[in-house]
């Protein structure tokens, strides 16, 4: 799962990357060469007993479920409820699946 995980994170940064130049067409300026670094390095992720919580610059961006339990599986990824919690509602998209819809501010909405 760590694979998916760092594939998860890159899959991040891209969208920070995008949503900073608009396109691929215009080159960035140093200030957003320094936003993108800065968001870079502030996108980490922490293991718990039940989830990993993916944070961004000490903000929740989200949490990935670690094994399957009764409502989810391995892999499946969650919106944030508050800091140490996800929202069990519905699952936005798994990692090891593949195919979900994120953003560079979190899981999209169902």
């Amino acid at each position: 799962m760590n694979n998916q995980i760092e594939n998860l994170i890159e899959n991040i940064k891209q969208d920070y990357l995008r949503w900073t130049s608009r396109d691929f067409t215009r080159e960035l300026s140093e200030t957003n060469i320094k936003m993108v670094d800065e968001f870079n390095e502030g996108l980490t992720y922490q293991e718990g007993r039940k989830y990993i919580k993916i944070l961004s610059r000490g903000s929740v961006w989200g949490f990935i479920v670690k094994g399957n339990d009764k409502l989810f599986k391995a892999g499946d990824i969650l919106k944030a409820a508050g800091y140490n919690s996800p929202a069990r509602n519905k699952a936005r998209g798994n990692i090891i699946d593949g195919g979900y819809s994120i953003a560079w501010t979190g899981p999209h909405y169902l």
